[in-house]
């Protein structure tokens, strides 16, 4: 017999979902998402990659060439009661000592450059050479001139001078000049160099002026004129 009520209620329920296909359903799921997180992935990668090789490579650091403190003339004739005392040598000449000191403490070599004056040939106290140091001594303005300067720097490989001493507007300035022209790269310390007052004609030239002349002159054409700090940094 024909039941209306048991018919109504037959439509009014669906049959339940399969467990195993509810599984199925959200495994699904799962591997869409891993598919589309695993391209995202490879192509931020490829991106990356493209910008990497686009930049331009980075040019290897040069080595720091070898350098050498170079002393010039802190003889005791340009000192007060000398022959030819220069102004304010005293402060030059203690600068000059801590950049030897520093060069004595890292093992950096050190050449000393003399005048054979009539006055007299002693080195001042502050910076007397040792016997492991070089000395060269020299009877013209230029250290290079009929001295084994050169030789001594060539044969040890010096690329780079850190130079200080008296006069400035001199015997620094000529041996800065011909070190340039002969290839190395020259570092002045104008806190460790000293001059005197010049006269031209009826014009005195004060020590400071003739000083900053020179250095003015040098910086930038036959070397680059340095502080303490930073000629002390390329002596580490």
């Amino acid at each position: 017999m024909f039941d209306p009520a048991m018919s109504r209620c037959s439509r009014l329920v669906k049959p339940a979902a399969s467990p195993l296909r509810s599984a199925a359903q959200a495994l699904g799921v799962i591997l869409a998402t891993t598919l589309v997180t695993s391209a995202v992935t490879a192509l931020t990668l490829a991106m990356a990659l493209t910008l990497a090789s686009a930049r331009p490579a980075r040019a290897a650091e040069a080595p720091t060439p070898l350098t050498a403190l170079l002393i010039i003339d802190i003889q005791d004739f340009y000192f007060p009661g000398g022959a030819l005392p220069l102004v304010e040598p005293e402060a030059a000449s203690a600068n000059a000592a801590k950049l030897l000191a520093q060069a004595r403490a890292v093992g950096r070599p050190v050449i000393h450059v003399g005048h054979n004056a009539k006055a007299g040939r002693g080195f001042h106290a502050d910076v007397a050479p040792r016997d492991n140091e070089f000395v060269v001594m020299k009877d013209d303005i230029n250290a290079f001139l009929k001295t084994d300067l050169q030789s001594i720097l060539q044969g040890a490989g010096f690329r780079r001078l850190v130079v200080c001493g008296m006069q400035t507007h001199m015997c620094v300035e000529a041996a800065t000049r011909a070190a340039h022209d002969l290839g190395y790269e020259v570092l002045v310390v104008g806190d460790a160099c000293a001059t005197r007052d010049l006269k031209h004609g009826d014009t005195t030239v004060p020590a400071a002026q003739v000083h900053a002349a020179t250095l003015a002159t040098i910086d930038g054409a036959y070397g680059k004129v340095v502080s303490m700090d930073e000629a002390l940094a390329a002596l580490r």
